[in-house]
């Protein structure tokens, strides 16, 4: 069975809304714009839907060169291509020192009066360090402000098998993939090693371990306890639950939605 690229999607913001685009720039950290930004709290910690399910309330959306952040019936714009000339801030994502820029005084005051919380946004220049787990690199490679890997993988399949066993579908934006394929088996691609999209290759190294973020409904921002609940009694294992695979370029071209994926 032929297995093709039927999304792909970007997460500007660490933890906001998602964009799907149809052809993206595969880099090193993932793919070009995504989760390059992030908003921190007070003490410079990393922000996230695990603590601030809200933060799913923002949409986000491509405008020529510009990045449109809207949250109900407000807008900002953020620069695809950002200068970098804001103050250094020494960040943390997951126990990583990250060192970032905050974007603006205009975008802090924005997200803090939105969210009712003192925060700032911070870019994370290309050219900035933050290693991959040695245990699971190929090469060295860094990520940008995902969790652990620069990429994210699930099958069509393996989502419509867990709503077989769901009293209430869910759609694929509970899981953030940035790739999405069709065809094949369900969660077969928790056993992929070497695969190319395109022309691009790449490795998966690591089942990716699943969080409450899922259960968080990204058109509302309200908690439930599915999917986690339902994941938790066949995808679980080493005291984690696992859902889609993460994965690291060995490439760096252009892929696009409808792109076969081939195996070595």
């Amino acid at each position: 069975m032929k297995r093709f690229l039927s999304e792909i999607w970007i997460y500007p913001v660490k933890s906001l809304g998602g964009m799907r685009i149809a052809s993206a720039a595969v880099k090193e950290k993932g793919l070009q714009h995504d989760r390059r930004w992030m908003l921190v709290d007070e003490n410079n910690i990393f922000m996230t839907q695990r603590i601030h399910p809200s933060m799913a309330l923002f949409r986000l959306s491509a405008e020529g060169a510009m990045c449109i952040i809207t949250h109900g019936k407000d807008s900002i714009k953020l620069p695809f291509i950002f200068s970098g000339m804001g103050p250094t801030i020494q960040t943390e994502v997951w126990g990583n020192a990250v060192t970032t820029i905050e974007v603006s005084g205009e975008h802090t005051r924005w997200f803090s009066e939105r969210l009712g919380i003192k925060c700032r946004l911070v870019f994370f220049p290309e050219e900035n360090s933050r290693l991959v787990d040695p245990s699971f690199a190929v090469n060295h490679e860094h990520v940008s402000l995902a969790d652990g890997y620069p990429f994210l993988i699930i099958g069509q399949s393996s989502l419509n098998d867990l709503n077989l066993r769901l009293d209430n579908p869910v759609p694929m934006n509970r899981f953030r993939p940035n790739l999405v394929f069709t065809g094949g088996s369900p969660y077969e691609e928790d056993g992929w090693k070497g695969f190319t999209i395109g022309k691009n290759r790449f490795a998966g190294v690591k089942p990716c371990s699943r969080c409450i973020i899922t259960s968080v409904n990204q058109d509302t921002g309200e908690k439930g306890l599915e999917p986690m609940a339902t994941l938790s009694g066949y995808r679980k294992g080493h005291g984690e639950v696992y859902f889609g695979q993460n994965v690291l370029a060995i490439d760096h071209h252009e892929i696009h939605e409808g792109d076969e994926i081939s195996f070595e």
